[in-house]
């Protein structure tokens, strides 16, 4: 039976004809989602959280597929890889990859978020020297034992360590090896604050980095200011401003611009690993999932991971091994495909 609506004082009015009109209404401004193949290197303002600028460039694109490599805290600015399309499927080859990081620490405070957001949980009076904070420094350098933030997104028994600590359970965290490649003291503003670089592996906290250091010069410390300079291959020269993306999205709806200016190449994620091209003929089995052997006396003798290409183009990532090619995964390129370099002016 149909729904009726009777507005005050009037007759009853039939809703259901209504309905329809207001649903193609909706769908109107429906973008077609459509296949989009590269990186985009946001350089993600203060303030907004990783996953939300994975959903504006996704939605800026119309792209199906998108996703991050590498979480970037929202106090924290900077260098924030988004792959799109095929792209994701390069992804864990950029978590892999070394992080700069440029950050401020406070001394004298000690926060429960190890940052500025955090609520105080410690003071202290001393202040470190410039010889102290450089003595210090070869102790965080190298592989080294860290504990996590209690706020940080590891799991517990299946929930994340900081819904636990926000709903004020207590929270333990156990230590775990870290690679921290270089440190750095950059400058010193004042006896309250550091500026430091850091140069880390993968699942490296630079808010626990601040917070040891500080109960190691026993002045106790966070971090209030922090940036990502680079993710692996991606680094500040290939990094856009989000209103810069904006602004190259509304000129190629105009026709005066490509957003493929705004793309990096699937395969910029892949630098560190060894090209390889075939034959259309050995592509076509690739890119069936079938192996490939490597032929002739000019052919390559090693073993191990490979991207794949013909004529320039990427079409898998494949491991080598007595002379077989055998896809581990193969990429389809159709659409809208990446072609910027190092970041111009736009």
């Amino acid at each position: 039976m149909n729904k009726i609506d009777r507005p005050a004082g009037g007759a009853p009015t039939a809703l259901p004809e209504a309905a329809p009109q207001a649903e193609g209404k909706r769908q109107q401004f429906k973008r077609d989602k459509r296949d989009v193949h590269g990186w985009v290197v946001l350089d993600k303002p203060v303030g907004m959280t990783s996953t939300h600028a994975v959903s504006v460039i996704k939605r800026l694109f119309s792209a199906k597929r998108a996703g991050h490599a590498g979480t970037l805290d929202p106090l924290a600015s900077g260098c924030l890889p988004i792959a799109l399309g095929e792209a994701t499927k390069t992804v864990p080859f950029v978590m892999d990859g070394r992080k700069t990081y440029r950050f401020t620490v406070r001394w004298g405070e000690e926060r429960d978020t190890d940052d500025a957001e955090g609520r105080l949980s410690g003071t202290s009076d001393a202040r470190p020297t410039v010889e102290e904070i450089q003595a210090l420094l070869p102790n965080f350098t190298g592989t080294i034992e860290q504990v996590p933030p209690r706020f940080s997104a590891i799991k517990i028994d299946g929930e994340r360590a900081y819904d636990l600590a926000r709903d004020g359970e207590e929270v333990e965290l156990a230590a775990r090896p870290v690679d921290i490649h270089g440190l750095a003291l950059t400058e010193l503003p004042g006896p309250d604050h550091a500026i430091f670089t850091a140069i880390c592996g993968k699942g490296t906290y630079v808010r626990s980095l601040a917070r040891d250091m500080g109960r190691a010069l026993g002045c106790l410390g966070h971090v209030s200011a922090l940036r990502r300079v680079s993710v692996g291959p991606f680094a500040e020269n290939t990094m856009i401003l989000l209103e810069q993306l904006e602004s190259l999205c509304h000129r190629a709806a105009a026709g005066e611009a490509s957003l493929a200016d705004a793309l990096m190449p699937v395969e910029t994620a892949l630098d560190d690993i060894p090209a390889l091209a075939v034959s259309r003929a050995d592509a076509a089995r690739l890119q069936r999932g079938q192996a490939a052997l490597l032929r002739g006396r000019d052919a390559p003798i090693f073993r191990g991971t490979v991207y794949v290409t013909v004529s320039g183009e990427l079409i898998a990532l494949a491991e080598v091994d007595r002379g077989e090619i055998v896809p581990k995964r193969v990429f389809n390129l159709a659409g809208l495909v990446g072609s910027a370099g190092a970041r111009k002016e736009m």
